[in-house]
């Protein structure tokens, strides 16, 4: 079944990671054998072979890069004009895939049904469809830096990451948006660009959705009432959202998924991390809804965590078809799977692009 992944960070991998997404899974992690700089070296579960096995002919791709104050511990760069750079190195990457017909942009009405028809009607070297989309708003040196990465191509943005940042604090993180980042809010909706509520700390979360007129949904993120962590949506912002017509993408970070979990130390076996626990999340939002036209697939596989840290049935991106038996085995319908995949974003870009 056709299916769109909402939230990956390839670029991140590619030039962070330095993984070179053409090659195939195995060569990919022969190449991190004995690398010990990241604990999910080796692990890999993305690249461009398997997300055409897995029939994943859209993404939303990412480019992050966090600003870091003197007094701020997390990993990020000293300055906003280095952090834009590595925006701007990691947008060099797409237009090169695009040059080699590994992928091609996806970014208004035109192009999104042109590329549909092109992916489910042929059975050549595919390209894959990407969305650009921007997580964190701190390498935007200032507001006119929007206008420009519109220019080329960014249609959605989540203000914040992880901590506090330059125009709303994230996960981990407390306070409101300040005059910035409300201005941010009212220049994506000039330009329409989606806001990605994921990452936003809750103080900023609602102040968004007072702030916002424009398109709204969480590329990956999962529910507080079965994992309680304020990087979780609790029960009040999942209705909140489904009000404003959301899509809410479902994550496969594994300490998002089971309660517990304890980074660099849990096992997925050990901790009963499979699929159908991530279709928990999914099916909670469902029920809040009283449908299935508010849940997606917002993958995040490889963002920072591989195979140690990810559903024990997931070995590839391609793998995120067996979600679709275990969302019909709860008892919904042929049409809730399809939305589940697909039908759900494609609604919502159609609707928030015409």
């Amino acid at each position: 079944m056709f299916t769109i992944d909402a939230h990956l960070d390839l670029s991140m991998n590619a030039m962070e990671w330095n993984r070179d997404l053409r090659l195939t899974l195995d060569e990919i992690n022969d190449r991190e054998k004995g690398m010990s700089d990241k604990h999910d070296r080796g692990h890999a579960t993305v690249s461009l072979p398997e997300l055409r096995k897995g029939n994943i002919g859209l993404v939303v791709a990412t480019q992050i890069a966090r600003y870091v104050a003197p007094n701020n511990t997390l990993r990020g760069w000293h300055s906003p004009q280095q952090a834009w750079a590595q925006t701007q190195a990691q947008l060099a990457w797409y237009k090169t895939m695009e040059e080699e017909g590994e992928m091609v942009q996806v970014k208004d009405l035109g192009s999104l049904e042109k590329h549909l028809s092109v992916w489910n009607h042929s059975n050549d070297h595919r390209a894959v469809g990407y969305i650009l989309s921007l997580e964190g708003a701190d390498s935007l040196i200032s507001i006119e830096y929007l206008e420009r990465a519109y220019q080329y191509g960014l249609r959605a943005l989540g203000p914040a990451h992880y901590g506090p940042g330059r125009y709303a604090n994230g996960t981990d993180a407390t306070g409101r948006m300040n005059q910035n980042g409300l201005d941010l809010l009212k220049k994506m909706g000039e330009l329409n660009i989606i806001l990605d509520a994921t990452h936003l700390c809750d103080d900023a979360f609602w102040q968004a959705l007072e702030h916002f007129d424009g398109s709204i949904w969480a590329s990956h993120n999962n529910c507080r009432a079965l994992v309680n962590h304020n990087r979780q949506f609790s029960d009040e912002q999942i209705k909140a959202l489904i009000n404003r017509g959301a899509v809410i993408g479902a994550p496969m970070d594994a300490w998002m998924i089971v309660p517990g979990w304890v980074i660099g130390q849990s096992d997925p076996k050990q901790m009963d991390c499979h699929l159908d626990r991530l279709v928990d999340h999914i099916d909670h939002i469902c029920q809040i809804a009283g449908n299935a036209k508010h849940v997606g697939i917002g993958s995040d596989l490889d963002g920072a965590f591989g195979t140690e840290q990810c559903p024990y049935d997931v070995e590839t991106i391609a793998d995120l078809k067996k979600i679709a038996a275990l969302f019909k085995k709860r008892g919904f319908t042929d049409e809730d799977v399809k939305n589940l995949m697909h039908g759900n974003w494609l609604r919502f870009l159609r609707n928030a692009w015409q």
